[in-house]
């Protein structure tokens, strides 16, 4: 089967960890040999680079088209509006997108299906472009797209309608799908397809090795905060804890607007010298972070389903953990860590000294993340892409018939 996938979360030569998730989870589904993919990933039209533009700057500087990891990815511009640009959105993005879909169809790539992730506004813009173009379309909500939009009437009107039409849609937690019904969805088009962990690239490295080639201290104690840093990733959350670990270490891995405001505050509460930031680190780079870490902290207060946390725990490292969204699906084991009783810099101590009570073996943890491989998410999506085109009377689609998989072993 032909299938296009349509997100403005997929990364990029400008932005290279930007959505890396929804690129994963298609290559694993390509990796099948029973699907042929396409991404239309649409960007922003923004005209310059300078960097003192900020995201603006990654924008302009996207490529048109390039090859990535085998997948060709076409970045269609779109014109973002200020002040209206939430309401016209998804207008704008399928209008922007509109001219490729059509060129990839002339070229040869007639899809069957558009796979769209992200429900506000991409998924509302595949349902336009579904309609133009007679094509049936799914949506993967992954979670500020239903757990803080739908406040916003015109665009909360917009995700149902969008929902009535799709085929299906699949959330990455069960709580995004029971988000979902709850503002009027059809119960019988949702489905929980939770994203998996690459058991391969993150892997438990010797700690004291790791830290060795992180230019760490052999007999440190380290916590770890991996993420876009911005406000409800909750890095400040972490910082606020030092102050009561007075042996503890922080290591901060991302890149974003709150730099300097997170350094400022860890300097007010005396505790610069225990705070590293890391910058931005790449995939292939990330397993000898958490390895090294004793620990890793997201403070998030949304998250649908963080992939870091697996990530973490497939290294061999326990997790500190908002209770939130999906995450209490993931961290469901002592082995794999603990969720804060608050979200704050005194539960994050709190959990920290909780966890150290009653440390789990690495083994034990890795083996907890080993329960999350890509394997069933890619099955799953396979039953129920078939069973749409079944249904449509595609002649490549498999007879057999469709098995909704609700991500539970």
């Amino acid at each position: 089967m032909k299938v296009l996938l349509f997100s403005s979360l997929y990364p990029s030569a400008a932005r290279p960890i930007h959505g890396i998730f929804v690129e994963t989870r298609l290559r694993e589904l390509v990796k099948t040999g029973e699907v042929q993919a396409r991404v239309v990933a649409p960007v922003p039209w923004f005209p310059l680079r300078h960097r003192r533009f900020g995201e603006y700057a990654q924008f302009a500087a996207t490529p048109r088209f390039e090859h990535r990891n085998g997948l060709d990815v076409h970045h269609p511009r779109y014109l973002l509006l200020p002040k209206v640009g939430m309401n016209l959105a998804p207008y704008a993005m399928a209008l922007g997108a509109l001219p490729t879909l059509r060129r990839l169809q002339r070229e040869g790539f007639d899809f069957d299906l558009i796979d769209a992730h992200y429900y506000y506004p991409d998924g509302v813009a595949a349902g336009l472009l579904s309609r133009w173009l007679g094509k049936p379309f799914v949506v993967t909500a992954r979670g500020t797209d239903l757990n803080l939009i739908p406040k916003y009437p015109f665009p909360r009107k917009l995700i149902l309608r969008t929902a009535q039409e799709a085929s299906a849609s699949i959330g990455v937690c069960q709580a995004l799908m029971t988000t979902l019904k709850e503002l009027g969805a059809e119960e019988s088009k949702l489905n929980t397809l939770r994203n998996g962990v690459d058991l391969e690239r993150f892997v438990p490295e010797p700690r004291q090795a790791a830290r060795e080639r992180l230019g760490l201290e052999p007999g440190g104690t380290y916590l770890l905060s991996v993420g876009h840093l911005i406000e409800r990733k909750g890095h400040h959350l972490a910082i606020d804890a030092l102050p009561e670990l007075p042996h503890v270490q922080l290591l901060v891995a991302g890149a974003g607007p709150e730099l300097a405001r997170l350094q400022a505050q860890a300097a007010r509460l005396g505790v610069k010298e225990r705070v590293r930031f890391v910058g931005v680190v790449p995939q292939t780079e990330l397993k000898w972070w958490y390895s090294a870490a004793d620990a890793l902290a997201l403070c998030s207060s949304r998250e649908g389903w963080a992939n870091v946390l697996l990530e973490a725990m497939a290294c061999g490292t326990p997790v500190i953990a908002s209770n939130i969204w999906g995450t209490p699906e993931v961290v469901s084991t002592s082995s794999a860590g603990l969720l804060m009783d608050e979200r704050s810099g005194a539960g994050v101590a709190r959990a920290w000294r909780q966890l150290f009570d009653h440390y789990p073996a690495r083994e034990a943890t890795r083996a907890h993340a080993e329960q999350f491989s890509w394997t069933a998410t890619t099955e799953g999506q396979l039953r129920l892409f078939r069973g749409i085109l079944a249904r449509q009377g595609h002649a490549g689609a498999a007879a057999a018939p469709m098995a909704i998989h609700t991500g539970k072993d």
